[in-house]
């Protein structure tokens, strides 16, 4: 049998997805209308065997989470649980904290997947691989392409091109290593956990030697890293290789990227879930590419949406109004005539009669195919980089203004026009 673990995190003190996950935990952001942990929790009930899925991470168990969890086991029919962390523990602190967990009924295998990437999430080619590449306790973790330049952003993978194998691996190297990067999703065997515990006991020896066990020595030891403590030491044993898939992913680590995501998904719904895609019907808005809505929402028929937007429960859109490349969440209200582009518009804000709100998108060249999406940093020279547009939760937006390349923090009743502001 199989399993799958999905680490999400928890809550960061500089974290660049302000200000949507003052309201919801990053992982239950909608990319696509659906939450962004549902596209990992889909590619995982779909693999045959699979008997549970664990997430973890050291978010305080609330309302939202446990209501998500308890309707995804209902939808997939498949066991979900969440184990909280005690403090961030790492990648592989925290699959190593919760190991009996993780092994309990026996997996012969297990996916360990990052909540905050978007894919296609080949596991079973993943699986297929494993059996075609190495020794049965071999792990394999998935990998793609991407330019020179951005490659050192990434985990860095150099591997033997008749066999696969990963001869040499650098997280973030400061000079280019290899084009092959790590995608944050891996598939294990138990065998995993011999390595992760060597790193622990080390770990706990170097901390008696430093004499640091003044009562949070064994904090320390357990917090350790997938990628620079376990992945750089097994490259180069005939244990570790790679699967590099040619299908979209992305990393979602700020906003921009959610919307950059949302267009992926979408676009790979025409195979996976074409009930999801809105199509032009006659007193329905006028469709124009990629456009999820759901149910619930409320559209006038002269507005014309898409491409590459996604509307979520109980959004009210008036009359003309004109929404392209977009995230529109719970509760909206777009008044009459109102212009909104590369923009994700918090729960329940307001934008009047005509105002215009617009971002500057943040996506991967176009003509370069291993171009990933830049992790941009929200300032640059002293000045506000131009990137998307976010209106927190509650936001008002008067008639008439327009918003430019600005960051609305929630529960803000704006009076006038800004452009490159970070509205606090």
């Amino acid at each position: 049998m199989l399993k799958a673990v999905i680490l999400i995190g928890g809550p960061q003190k500089g974290t660049r997805f302000r200000p949507l996950s003052f309201e919801v935990p990053k992982p239950l952001f909608p990319v696509a209308g659906v939450p962004m942990l549902q596209h990992h929790i889909e590619a995982c009930a779909k693999v045959p065997n699979m008997k549970e899925i664990l997430l973890i991470g050291f978010y305080q168990p609330n309302e939202e989470l446990t209501r998500f969890m308890f309707s995804a086991q209902q939808e997939f029919k498949i066991s979900i649980r969440y184990l909280q962390e005690y403090a961030a523990l790492g990648t592989g602190g925290g699959i190593y904290h919760f190991r009996d967990q993780i092994l309990s009924g026996g997996p012969e295998a297990f996916f360990i997947m990052n909540a905050d990437v978007c894919s296609e999430f080949p596991l079973l080619e993943m699986l297929n691989f494993q059996k075609e590449h190495g020794e049965p306790s071999s792990f394999v973790i998935l990998g793609t392409t991407a330019n020179r330049t951005q490659s050192m952003n990434y985990g860095c993978i150099v591997e033997n091109q008749g066999t696969n194998e990963v001869l040499h691996y650098v997280e973030k190297p400061s000079t280019f290593v290899s084009d092959i990067i790590n995608c944050g999703i891996y598939l294990f065997t138990p065998e995993i956990f011999q390595h992760i515990g060597a790193v622990f006991q080390k770990n706990q020896q170097d901390m008696l030697l430093d004499d640091l066990t003044n009562g949070n020595g064994w904090h320390r030891a357990e917090a350790i890293r997938l990628e620079q403590d376990i992945f750089t030491a097994l490259a180069g044993q005939g244990k570790l290789y790679v699967y590099k898939t040619r299908a979209f992913w992305s990393q979602i680590k700020s906003a921009g990227s959610a919307i950059y995501a949302s267009r992926l998904y979408l676009n790979q719904y025409h195979k996976t879930h074409p009930e999801r895609l809105a199509t032009n019907e006659d007193g329905g808005p006028r469709i124009s590419g990629n456009v999820y809505i759901h149910p619930t929402a409320n559209i006038d028929p002269t507005a014309v949406l898409g491409p590459n937007v996604s509307i979520g429960t109980g959004v009210t859109i008036g009359a003309g109004v004109r929404v392209r490349e977009s995230i529109i969440l719970h509760g909206a209200t777009l008044q009459d005539h109102s212009c909104v582009l590369n923009c994700i518009v918090g729960w329940d804000s307001t934008i009047g009669k005509w105002a215009r709100v617009e971002g500057t998108p943040s996506d991967p060249n176009p003509n370069d195919p291993y171009a990933k999406i830049d992790s941009e940093t929200l300032f640059r020279d002293g000045k506000l980089t131009p990137s998307i547009t976010i209106l927190g939760c509650n936001v008002t937006i008067p008639a008439e203004v327009i918003i430019l390349n600005s960051i609305v923090l929630p529960h803000k009743d704006l009076n006038r026009s800004f452009k490159n502001q970070i509205i606090l």
